[in-house]
């Protein structure tokens, strides 16, 4: 790789606000200018509203002129009624103490009643709101505390009468400047503010104070000559949220104004911050960001991924931060900002599950599925994407896994990141999505699919795809001076990843499992050490680490939660490579028993003594439970299939919806139907297994979606004349 060839990075996003932030973050800035500019703004601004921020300074006994201080925050609470006698009370006072904590229950004032704050409705009033020309109604809120400044003291202070009536003088006021009068639309974040404090348009979201002094900075951004004006316009967004009501109050944390990211909440507590304090401290944080940044070239472009104008073949490493399933609503909470900056976001194409825009888990991974497909198109082949991805929900991790596989690409591997740690851990279970997920997937060589083409239904294409997925693992991982077992190159890692190549890319499965695991113990370029496989030109980089770690400074690890990790943790258990030995049952079962407890729902396990019938070989004078010999271990595997496939028969056989089974037996029928390009016979028995378990088992939605597309392509005489195709 030349490394003088001087990289352009490629930025696209949806959301224009997204985009502009990143021109921002991305364009050469002369930050003695901007600091001038902006602070010659923010006085001319202050000129007209100081007033509005002015409060006295009560000093006792003190009979002298007036002095008045500058309010730093000014603190509202909504005003709450009585669910069992109908009176008012004011909420900050009555549920909450003195350091501002609000209890789970409260006493009201007037009946002495032991309330919750979900049983309390909150007061309301209804007025004509001249902006929108029309009626509107809002919460009835008091202004109980104010922070204020005086000769760089801070104070607090019960509001006075002065302060009332400020408040009432800045309400009639008209407001000379240009803000957003967008009305929200209907969405899932933007319910909230709606349904609890009746705010339907954008300007609402802030006091009048504040929507005053904003508009006034705003035009006078509007207005400047500064070349760079969207620099300033990023300054003016970067303090939107944090100047709204949705700056809560809560006075005993650390951080005691601060809004609830990812949300349009606003509590029944909030704090209205002074706009200047805000941008001035700002301004000290873009000049420590943004003093060094400089000479940078990129390309950005705001737009859907499903059809960028990006070159094919063009790309060397991608790195995407995709929507997390229905976790966050881009675009509605993106609304306020763009708002201001009058552009928005088209959500037509907005990956997300999101009910108002009639978008479900399918419409999210045809979504996702065309994105990943553009990234294959643009990258080179034999390079990288990653994936940072966090949802809580298996259907959804499966969706954007094989939303990732249908596009070409091939998964190598999968982590957590821990956020607070900085660290990385392997994930060897589908349903560990509780943190960020890291996936790394490699686009393959052009002649990987040639050769696939070319010997498409023959044996060699198992094992040229199985060559070049390990030419592109890493070979040995060391972490805390251990030796992390790869879970890509354990053997049913590599079958499952073999499997879907061949069905995502329309080819026939050469081998079954049986035929296939014989083969990596059989073939000469594939290596085993420690239960991974490994090239023979890799294996000797492995061992040179290997020889310096002792066994038991392996880190093995294996969830058990359903049939086949099941399976797994007894090879584990019974593997003389891993320091154990034969087992009896006895010694075996109260382990197991200890392993059982994150059991997938529906998940139907066998008895252990079946499991260990199935699969392994006992000794039948000491009673003792061994692993296969190679060359019997292709003969078991066989029997276990045919008999899983004889339950899965049992299963056709019965009606109506299945609710309790075994997914392995479902797994083995699915595949044997695959094989027999029974397409419409996996769709029929996909519809009586719980929708869940489709989603979230990501073999059977693999199956499942690919038989959906074929099973409609046939008539029912030519589905039968498939099964004697070559």
């Amino acid at each position: 790789m030349n490394k003088d060839i001087k990289r352009i990075p490629i930025l696209c996003d949806l959301s224009p606000i997204a985009t502009f932030i990143s021109n921002i973050y991305n364009t050469d800035k002369e930050i003695q200018e901007f600091e001038q500019v902006a602070n010659n703004i923010l006085n001319k601004a202050y000129q007209e509203c100081e007033w509005m921020l002015k409060t006295e300074h009560i000093i006792e006994n003190n009979t002298s002129e007036k002095q008045y201080g500058i309010i730093q925050n000014s603190i509202w609470s909504d005003i709450m009624i009585c669910s069992n006698c109908g009176n008012e009370f004011i909420f900050h006072d009555i549920a909450s103490d003195e350091n501002g904590k609000v209890h789970e229950t409260f006493i009201c004032p007037h009946c002495n009643a032991q309330l919750k704050k979900n049983d309390c409705k909150k007061s309301t009033i209804n007025y004509f709101d001249e902006i929108s020309n029309s009626f509107q109604k809002r919460v009835k809120q008091k202004l109980i505390l104010i922070k204020y400044k005086f000769k760089n003291i801070y104070y607090y202070k019960k509001p006075d009468n002065e302060d009332i009536e400020l408040i009432k003088k800045i309400e009639n006021i008209s407001i000379p400047y240009w803000f957003p009068i967008d009305e929200l639309p209907n969405g899932y974040n933007t319910e909230q503010p709606k349904r609890s404090h009746y705010i339907n348009f954008v300007y609402q979201f802030y006091t009048k104070r504040n929507l005053y002094i904003l508009s006034k900075i705003y035009s006078l951004i509007c207005q400047s000559s500064y070349k760079k004006i969207n620099f300033l316009k990023s300054l003016f967004t970067s303090q939107l949220i944090n100047l709204s009501r949705m700056n809560r109050y809560r006075p005993n944390v650390s951080f005691p104004y601060n809004p609830l990211s990812g949300t349009l909440y606003i509590s029944s507590m909030t704090c209205e911050a002074n706009p200047f304090n805000a941008y001035i401290g700002k301004i000290n944080k873009y000049k420590k960001a943004f003093e060094s940044n400089n000479n940078n070239i990129c390309c950005i472009s705001t737009g859907s991924l499903t059809n960028s104008l990006i070159p094919s073949k063009c790309v060397d490493y991608i790195f995407t931060d995709p929507p997390f399933g229905s976790n966050l609503n881009y675009s509605e909470l993106s609304f306020i900002w763009e708002s201001w900056l009058k552009v928005k976001t088209n959500n037509k194409c907005e990956a997300i599950i999101n009910e108002l825009q009639k978008k479900g888990l399918h419409e999210y991974q045809d979504l996702m599925t065309k994105c990943f497909s553009e990234y294959y198109r643009v990258l080179k082949p034999n390079r990288w994407m990653t994936v940072e991805f966090h949802n809580s929900k298996n259907a959804v991790w499966n969706a954007i896994q094989e939303a990732i596989l249908r596009a070409g690409f091939v998964i190598a591997d999968v982590r957590t990141l821990d956020k607070q740690q900085g660290s990385f851990k392997q994930v060897t279970t589908s349903s560990a999505v509780k943190q960020d997920l890291v996936i790394s997937a490699y686009k393959p060589k052009e002649s990987l699919k040639r050769e696939m083409l070319s010997e498409a239904g023959s044996e060699e294409t198992a094992w040229a795809f199985v060559r070049q997925h390990l030419e592109n693992l890493p070979v040995v991982v060391v972490k805390n001076n251990k030796i992390e077992v790869i879970a890509e190159r354990e053997a049913y890692l590599l079958f499952d990843r073999m499997v879907a190549y061949h069905i995502m890319h329309g080819l026939p499965v050469p081998l079954d499992a049986s035929d296939f695991y014989k083969g990596l113990k059989t073939r000469k370029e594939l290596l085993e050490r420690d239960g991974m496989y490994f090239l023979s030109s890799q294996v000797n980089e492995y061992d040179a680490v290997r020889v310096k770690t002792d066994l038991e400074n392996i880190d093995f690890s294996l969830f058990v939660t359903n049939e086949k990790s099941a399976i797994g943790w007894l090879y584990r258990q019974l593997s003389e490579k891993d320091g154990n030995a034969p087992q009896t049952y006895a010694e075996l079962q109260p382990k197991f028993m200890q392993e059982l407890k994150a059991v997938d729902k529906y998940e139907a396990i066998p008895e252990l003594s079946v499991l260990l019938q199935d699969n392994f070989l006992k000794d039948d004078e000491t009673g003792k439970w061994r692993i296969p010999d190679p060359t019997k271990e292709a003969d078991v595997k066989k029997l276990r299939e045919k008999n899983l496939l004889k339950e899965f028969e049992t299963y056709r056989a019965s009606k109506g919806k299945l609710k309790s089974f075994r997914s392995e037996a479902i797994r083995v029928g699915f595949a044997h139907l695959w094989k027999e390009k029974n397409y419409k016979a996996i769709v029929e028995m996909g519809k009586r297994l719980p929708e869940s378990i489709i989603q979230e088992d990501s073999k059977l939605l693999m199956y499942y979606d690919n038989s959906l597309s074929k099973a409609d392509t046939y008539e029912p005489g030519e589905q039968m004349l498939l099964k004697f195709e070559k």
